[in-house]
């Protein structure tokens, strides 16, 4: 059996199905804060593109290796371009350029309030555009049914029978 990438590890740790609840619960508390941290850091400069090793990254933000790996699985969906997170080690080079809308959205997705209501992005996004980019992003998960087809109404079939004698027989 091969060993292990980091993500798998950060990945096994992080999602133990077998772990103590309240434990699991202690660690993502913890990693919460310290993803926190970091964004707050990045949003003071958003257009600087951050890079350098994994272990690089995780010296500058003060973090463990394993730490920086989870930070990396979280971010990479809202980078302009994603890292190579299946196989990265902690030498390999990333880059944390976001994209700072879809970075908005993604955390609204994540209902991570902690983070889409940070006060950087007040210096990045007007009051107005940050509202917009939630209802977008909400709107976006929502599932609109079509009306619903009444028993005497036409069949939708095209038949011209009613509903109910036509196609709403077999259902």
């Amino acid at each position: 059996m091969s060993e292990k990438t980091i993500l798998e590890q950060w990945r096994s740790i992080a999602y133990d199905e077998r772990a103590d609840k309240g434990q699991l619960q202690r660690f993502w508390a913890t990693y919460f804060n310290i993803e926190k941290s970091i964004y707050e850091q990045l949003l003071e400069n958003p257009d600087e593109v951050v890079s350098g090793t994994v272990k690089e990254l995780a010296e500058k933000y003060g973090q463990e290796v394993l730490t920086m790996v989870g930070f990396l699985d979280g971010i990479n969906d809202s980078l302009k371009e994603p890292n190579p997170i299946e196989e990265m080690t902690e030498d390999t080079v990333v880059n944390l350029g976001f994209d700072k809308e879809l970075l908005y959205k993604n955390m609204v997705d994540a209902k991570a309030d902690w983070l889409y209501n940070l006060p950087q992005w007040n210096s990045i996004f007007d009051e107005e555009k940050q509202k917009a980019l939630y209802l977008e992003q909400k709107k976006s998960g929502t599932i609109v049914k079509g009306k619903k087809i009444g028993r005497n109404d036409p069949c939708p079939c095209g038949s011209g029978k009613k509903y109910k004698k036509c196609c709403g027989r077999n259902a």
